[in-house]
């Protein structure tokens, strides 16, 4: 199934217990990618906040052009900007003109996923230092963490990173992660390494156990089998199972995390919005 297209209703979904915080869940970020159609289901849904990813393979002008469909819509937008994308300072400078003519005043921005950078901006840093000096403000910046590390990246480099864009950025999104107990010992050596931002913990949506393990599939084959094997505790979960569901995971971080640990929650939904936004309204009626 594309991901463009719409999920099949979930009526087996497993359970929607959500812990003892649920107002995190009043107003998460809601991730899609831009291709074709996604506009139109997600003005249909109205989800609170909607992020939009940034690709090598689609490019920051994909980005924002669904964010100004969305905007034009009625839907907070928080478009993602890849820096290693930008080209040069003019590109940037033209990035940073037009979320500036879009009243957009909600980034999140990334260093990329392309081994060498189209420009001079090889990091979120440096992108977010060139819009500081060049007079573009932004409300809410958000830049990415790494609760389990990252493949290319040693963990002192991560730190050094991410408490550099701390000078910028008003919070952190958590890359997906399944593991709550990993999550719980990233925020609480955040705090260890004198990161401050606010934690908004990045996890699946609603996803179809096929359509998961697909994306699983489509990494590669090595990576696929080191995604099996970091994930025992998905997987196992997923078998008999019609979807994934976030439930069980935002219960045991209620669990294993303080109060003030958890800002909000960041849902990945790989285009399955209307499956995540059922389940999220459910699980509010739900709770206690």
């Amino acid at each position: 199934m594309p991901l463009q297209e719409p999920a099949a209703p979930l009526e087996n979904a497993p359970d929607r217990a959500i812990g003892a915080r649920p107002h995190l869940l009043a107003r998460p970020t809601i991730e899609i990618f831009p291709v074709e159609g996604i506009a139109a289901r997600v003005a249909r849904t109205r989800p609170a906040s909607i992020a939009i990813t940034c690709s090598p393979r689609r490019g920051i002008g994909a980005t924002l052009d669904l964010a100004e469909r969305l905007i034009d819509a009625g839907i907070d937008v928080t478009p993602h900007l890849s820096a290693r994308l930008v080209v040069d300072r003019a590109h940037a400078q033209r990035i940073g003109a037009r979320l500036a003519r879009l009243g957009i005043g909600h980034i999140f921005v990334i260093g990329g996923d392309v081994k060498q950078p189209a420009g001079p901006f090889p990091s979120a840093a440096s992108l977010l230092n060139f819009f500081a000096e060049g007079g573009f403000t932004f409300d809410q910046v958000g830049v990415a963490s790494y609760p389990e590390g990252h493949p290319t990246v040693d963990d002192a480099t991560l730190w050094h990173e991410l408490r550099l864009k701390q000078r910028w950025a008003t919070y952190a999104v958590t890359q997906l992660c399944f593991e709550a107990g990993a999550i719980a010992a990233w925020i609480r050596n955040a705090r260890a390494h004198d990161v401050t931002l606010p934690v908004h913990v990045g996890i699946a949506g609603v996803v179809e156990r096929a359509r998961l393990i697909r994306l699983a599939l489509r990494i590669g084959v090595g990576d696929s089998s080191r995604f099996v094997s970091k994930n025992r505790n998905l997987m196992a979960g997923l078998l008999g199972r019609r979807a994934y569901s976030p439930g069980p995971l935002i219960a045991e971080l209620s669990r294993r995390t303080g109060a003030d640990d958890i800002a909000g929650y960041h849902f990945y939904t790989f285009n399955q919005v209307e499956a995540t936004e059922e389940w999220r309204r459910r699980a509010l009626e739900a709770a206690p």
